[in-house]
């Protein structure tokens, strides 16, 4: 069985229905992975960039490549970039631009990355193979700066006592591996009756989102992809827990004024800026039932999406790009 196939793409039918690609539309495909969503863009007739910051994922698009007949260039490049990526290759602005955030199943599935304590690996998740790794950070951060990444990635309850624990232990063996931080994990922060989950999962997470900056990379998406796609261009964003959905919510709640009521402005009081996108209702699309029970990693998936408006794009908004940094982080940039 192919990757290609192993690896279905999240809510694949109702991305191509929010983007509604047509014969010799451009669009986008920030995260291109295994490819599911370039493809089904493609069969619909739409011309496709795709990007993926994982070497491996590029390397396994190859064939796609070959076979889409010059109508997909994959690029080796972070999505959090499309606007430079655009700018670069002289595109036009495009019709359609679509994220898939976070982990994919390959960097899951793949027992050497790192990313999953299913597997006793090196504590990496670098998804580029570059930068600090998660075993970096628990070696050279303090016990105040992991609990604030457990905390505010991982909403992790027990961010305090697990990262006073990581503190304590590293000192006689650096934590190296995935299973060695999953066993700290289940010894001092235990599963609670009825929890389904390993209680490792939130720290796993919390350090996969600190080692990417992946938060920013969404933030920095979402503003570049605002300033590539025309007036009637569509934005589709696929995520997969509750701090992602935040910022894509806010961000294209700001940018549409969804849910503010016009008022009228004092004297000396500045404009607000017009909308850029709008937001139709019915938002977020869920995974159907039938998907969820196919595709358990489906279940926590959310979609929004948007239509450009013509007003001018605008810069990043510091209070959003505040909840991409961890506080610790956010203290050492004042």
């Amino acid at each position: 069985m192919s990757e290609a196939s192993r690896h279905v793409p999240v809510l694949l039918a109702e991305v191509i229905e929010a983007l509604q690609p047509r014969d010799g539309s451009l669009t986008l495909d920030g995260t291109f992975g295994a490819g599911g969503y370039s493809r089904a863009l493609l069969e619909r007739g739409a011309t496709v960039v795709a990007l993926d910051r994982d070497p491996a994922a590029v390397l396994g698009g190859a064939d796609l490549v070959a076979a889409a007949g010059g109508r997909l260039r994959l690029l080796e490049a972070r999505f959090g970039d499309v606007g430079a990526v655009a700018q670069a290759l002289g595109l036009e602005p495009a019709d359609g631009i679509v994220f898939d955030v976070g982990v994919s199943s390959m960097q899951l599935d793949e027992a050497g990355r790192g990313f999953s304590f299913r597997f006793d690996a090196p504590l990496d998740m670098r998804m580029e193979g570059r930068g600090r790794s998660a075993a970096d950070i628990l070696r050279e951060e303090d016990e105040a700066a992991i609990a604030d990444i457990l905390f505010h990635f991982g909403e992790e309850r027990a961010a305090r006592r697990i990262a006073r624990a990581i503190v304590a232990d590293r000192k006689s063996a650096p934590f190296v591996s995935t299973l060695q931080l999953a066993s700290l994990v289940a010894r001092v922060a235990p599963a609670r009756r009825g929890e389904l989950t390993h209680p490792a999962t939130r720290t796993f997470q919390a350090l996969r989102i600190a080692v990417n900056d992946e938060l920013g990379e969404l933030l920095r998406g979402l503003v570049g992809a605002e300033a590539l796609l025309k007036p009637g261009g569509r934005l589709a964003v696929v995520t997969f827990h509750s701090l992602e959905d935040r910022i894509v919510k806010l961000f294209l709640g700001a940018r549409s004024r969804r849910g503010r009521a016009a008022s009228r402005l004092l004297p000396g009081e500045p404009a607000e800026a017009e909308p850029t996108f709008e937001v139709p209702r019915g938002q977020p699309i869920e995974p159907s039932a039938a998907e969820a029970q196919a595709n358990p990693r489906s279940r926590s998936a959310k979609l929004r999406y948007a239509v450009r408006l013509d007003a001018r794009p605008r810069a990043t908004d510091e209070a959003l790009a505040a909840l991409t940094r961890a506080p610790e982080q956010r203290r050492r940039r004042q």
